[in-house]
């Protein structure tokens, strides 16, 4: 294949300009990425050499190399892993192979050092390398192919980049830096070595770099000023060094792992530029052997909520890479951890599919849950807004992290959602979930009530935990539904998360006490409610028979049914459904989500002491009157009349 100029895609070349402008706030950052990036494919490498060995060819010690020419102003990182042919390198370095390109380019901000750390969340370290030059050069060879199908890669980092078919002998990738101006530190031993133990330490792979010694200037006349020798140097010997101490950071004593060196660990295989909220490191030994270290991440990934996205925890067997996204290692709803296990027992060859059968990663998968679950309870613990919660809590946060309040809320913010699915995935632990769920309530718009919270504040006769579920906090304060609840003093729960009504079909009581949504069936506040109150309900709903006769005729392909309420105080009316029906908010949101749902017709109940309601009996408007109350109702809970124009026809007739 001739040489051929290629253009980039679209969102590498905004991202390419993002990186040339330094967006990155620790210029160093980029020998971390592409120090990892030659280590992972030596893993790959690794993994597909299991099942055909030859890929090893004649060199089968995996290894890194990092080398510098001053003279040509070259930084160069060259790995003997996997390699790329040609049209991988087309694919992998002229598009991002995500599938939250959209996402990311739709985060942009503007703001440097928030965009900056969207880069490396995406997995395009690769391009960090612009950090510190004007132009890379790549040259590689896929690990099996003939020397003659190396391909060499160029780009300035603007809107193009050249492809040439070369003759490589060795197979693997090496990264050629032109370093700029302002980067000329980085081709120097010291500093190489300090970026490279700073991040790079526990690869399990040797980083080899050539060793220097310091030579002496040649004798020239005595009398010379500096000495009679020339200036010295430091040249290189010909022999190569481990720079690294090359052993994997989750087979270290936790005692013999520094929290930095945590946290450097965390963003190396995350791609974060921030410090994860807290990790857990055990080994684990019984019928099942394993070491785990998980992380738990401060800020959320943008694309959290796209299901096409592989996520897990990276798996090893016997320090031997097998692959990225073990999905099977971790329930879905915990699918925002990330860390490492390393299995002592499941075969070399393992995949994917061997993964959903196996007895062994069930055990390791339960391990991991129970793990993550104590960190959050935890966390939660310390929190100076959360009550304590019980379960298995081990010294999985550090005393530094245990001294600072608020985490498991900042926790909560960014992931809290995702953790509500677990009620409908995760039986055997639900009830540790649902202890970690927090709300806001009728009495506080901070998300921070527990379910434990709530009940210690019950009132005495209260024989239920209330909630309601809407669309926005605003939507859930000002509901109808909650009116008798605010002039008896009883606290709801108000739930916002769309999630929230499907989570809580799973979950029917928390520690003996009954779940109940307001919206949902008629009111029945037992104790609470007085014999006289009850009594006057009665002899209202008694006296509005006729009305409600009218009212269920008028709106007999709306409404499912019409009764008296006992809810509202101040509104003419509000929407419910049976017990155990779908809401219509529910039915709404698998509709907006493009799935099917039944058609829900809710019950409406009218307020027999409002003064509109008192008018329908002899009104000559009676049935645009019914409409009125009905749409209104709906409107009041986020929902839209089905017909918007004949509502605003009736209202503007009345008005007239």
């Amino acid at each position: 294949m001739s040489k051929q100029t290629l253009s980039f895609q679209a969102e590498v070349a905004q991202l390419l300009h993002l990186v040339t402008h330094s967006l990155y706030s620790n210029k160093e950052i980029f020998l971390r990425e592409l120090v990892s990036n030659a280590s992972d494919a030596c893993d790959k490498l690794r993994f597909e050499a299991i099942n055909n060995a030859a890929l090893y060819e004649d060199a089968p010690n995996l290894e890194v190399r990092v080398t510098f020419d001053k003279d040509a102003k070259t930084l160069t990182i060259t790995d003997n892993g996997i390699g790329m042919s040609q049209q991988e390198a087309i694919d992998h370095l002229g598009t991002i192979a995500k599938s939250g390109t959209k996402d990311f380019m739709s985060k942009l901000s503007g703001d440097q050092k928030a965009d900056s750390q969207l880069i490396g969340q995406f997995g395009v370290g690769f391009y960090s390398g612009f950090i510190v030059s004007d132009k890379i050069t790549v040259e590689s060879r896929r690990a099996g192919l003939k020397a003659e199908e190396g391909v060499r890669w160029v780009s300035a980092g603007a809107g193009d980049f050249e492809v040439d078919t070369i003759t490589r002998a060795q197979r693997g990738t090496s990264v050629i830096l032109h370093l700029r101006e302002d980067a000329l530190e980085y081709a120097n031993t010291w500093k190489l070595k300090s970026v490279i133990g700073k991040y790079s330490d526990h690869i399990s792979l040797p980083i080899l770099m050539e060793k220097e010694e310091w030579k002496d200037g040649e004798l020239i006349d005595p009398k010379d000023e500096n000495g009679g020798r020339q200036p010295g140097a430091m040249v290189k010997t010909g022999e190569w060094e481990a720079v690294n101490k090359g052993n994997a950071i989750w087979a270290r004593a936790k005692k013999d792992v520094t929290a930095e060196e945590y946290n450097e660990f965390y963003k190396q295989i995350s791609h974060d530029y921030e410090p994860p909220l807290a990790h857990s490191h055990n080994r684990v030994e019984g019928s099942t052997e394993y070491t785990q270290l998980l992380y738990i991440p401060s800020k959320a990934p943008m694309d959290l909520y796209n299901r096409d996205k592989a996520r897990g925890v990276k798996l090893y067997v016997k320090r031997v890479f097998i692959m990225d996204d073990a999905e099977a290692l971790l329930p879905s709803y915990l699918r925002f951890i990330k860390g490492v296990v390393d299995s002592a027992d499941l075969p070399l060859n393992v995949s994917r599919e061997l993964l959903q059968e196996s007895r062994d990663v069930r055990a390791i998968r339960e391990g991991n849950t129970k793990r993550v679950l104590s960190v959050l309870e935890n966390l939660a613990q310390h929190d100076s807004h959360s009550t304590a919660t019980e379960g298995d809590v081990t010294d999985v946060v550090s005393e530094e992290d245990k001294a600072k309040e608020g985490k498991y809320s900042k926790f909560y913010a960014e992931f809290g959602a995702v953790l509500k699915e677990g009620l409908g995935e995760d039986f055997s632990n639900k009830d540790r979930i649902a202890k970690l769920l927090r709300f806001a309530s009728s009495t506080t718009d901070s998300v921070s009530v527990s379910f434990a919270d709530y009940k210690a504040r019950m009132k005495e006769g209260q024989e239920a935990i209330y909630y309601i579920t809407a669309e926005t906090l605003a939507a859930a304060k000002n509901s109808p539904q909650l009116e008798v609840f605010k002039k008896k003093g009883i606290e709801v729960l108000l739930m916002t998360d769309r999630v929230d009504e499907w989570a809580l079909n799973y979950l029917h009581d928390f520690d003996g006490t009954p779940l109940q949504s307001v919206a949902k069936g008629a009111v029945d506040l037992g104790k609470l409610q007085d014999e006289a109150e009850k009594k006057a309900a009665e002899e209202a709903a008694e006296a509005f028979k006729p009305v409600l006769a009218k009212l269920k005729e008028a709106l007999k392909d709306k409404a499912d049914d019409v009764r008296v309420t006992t809810r509202l105080v101040d509104s003419p009316a509000c929407l419910v459904v049976q017990d155990h029906g779908m809401s219509t908010q529910l039915a709404r949101l698998l509709k907006q989500a493009g799935q099917s749902a039944p058609d829900v017709k809710p019950i409406l109940e009218v307020n027999a002491e409002h003064a509109l309601v008192k008018k329908l009996g002899g009104s000559v408007h009676f049935h645009d009157l019914a409409h009125i109350l009905f749409d209104q109702a709906l409107l009041a809970e986020g929902g839209l009349p089905e017909d918007p124009a004949a509502y605003v026809k009736r209202v503007n007739a009345l008005l007239v």
